[in-house]
């Protein structure tokens, strides 16, 4: 998926840096002072209870959530003079892929392809590489119908295949399993590992680590918004190994936040 040009060592250097970063929504704490580091070619998954922190820590990453203190990095430039954000795949907490509006799987996958067309014109490059994207998450076959006539499990897959079609370096992933059948599960998963193979670094927000386990290089534990373990994943530690691993059922509402498709809108 990717587009040409160097790529560095894997471990050579942080895609992702966080450093005693702290936010706020509302006037409520989220993240108290966290560090975190994703490194080139490494897989990390963030796990923890829902109110522990997650989807907040990979908002302030992309944007969506300002910090009150610390630093944000990408690619070694602060975020907030950071603009090469077709470096970056988003894939947000499972969402109507369309937002309400009649749109095709080919446009909803086309739409994440526009940080790197030129004037905002597709031409044959983009457009193949928006096929890929499509075949890789195994909707092909689909490529023509309204996403409004998918599955869950189908819309999450548009939404992963929107994220590739730019072909990114980092790929950010907030709760990408959660509902999803298990058929799409191991669709989603075989997928992440091709993309792992390439030497895509990743950034995975997860409930529970199921048919990604084998991918996962290094497992980051919140609880409260503060950082309880860095280090093995808890499968290797056993599940119940770590404080703030608590199994709540992914849909509860306190770490539900709203969902922006876009990385800056």
């Amino acid at each position: 998926m990717k587009d040409g040009g160097t790529r560095d060592e894997p471990g050579a250097s942080a895609v992702i840096s966080l450093r005693g970063v702290t936010a706020e929504l509302g006037s409520r704490p989220v993240l108290r002072g966290i560090d975190l580091t994703v490194n080139r070619g490494e897989v990390v998954a963030l796990l923890g209870a829902n109110g522990s922190g997650k989807s907040t820590a990979v908002r302030t990453v992309i944007g969506q959530v300002p910090v009150t203190a610390g630093e944000v990095e990408l690619f070694g430039t602060p975020r907030r003079r950071f603009r090469d954000w077709s470096r970056v795949g988003y894939v947000p907490q499972r969402t109507t892929a369309a937002g309400g509006v009649p749109a095709t799987v080919t446009e909803v996958v086309s739409s994440g392809r526009l940080s790197r067309a030129r004037f905002g014109v597709l031409r044959k490059a983009d457009r193949e590489a928006v096929q890929r994207a499509i075949a890789l998450v195994g909707l092909a076959d689909r490529a023509k119908d309204s996403v409004n006539a998918l599955s869950g499990g189908q819309h999450q897959r548009v939404l992963i295949a929107r994220a590739l079609a730019a072909g990114p370096e980092l790929l950010i992933m907030d709760e990408p399993m959660a509902g999803v059948d298990l058929a799409s599960q191991e669709v989603l998963a075989e997928t992440l590992r091709e993309q792992v193979a390439q030497g895509t670094s990743v950034l995975l927000v997860l409930h529970e680590l199921g048919p990604l386990e084998p991918l996962i290089n290094r497992a980051v534990v919140l609880r409260d918004g503060c950082v309880m373990h860095d280090g093995p994943p808890p499968q290797a530690l056993g599940q119940h190994a770590l404080p703030g691993h608590d199994h709540v059922h992914p849909h509860a509402a306190h770490d539900a936040e709203p969902i922006r498709t876009g990385l800056l809108s």
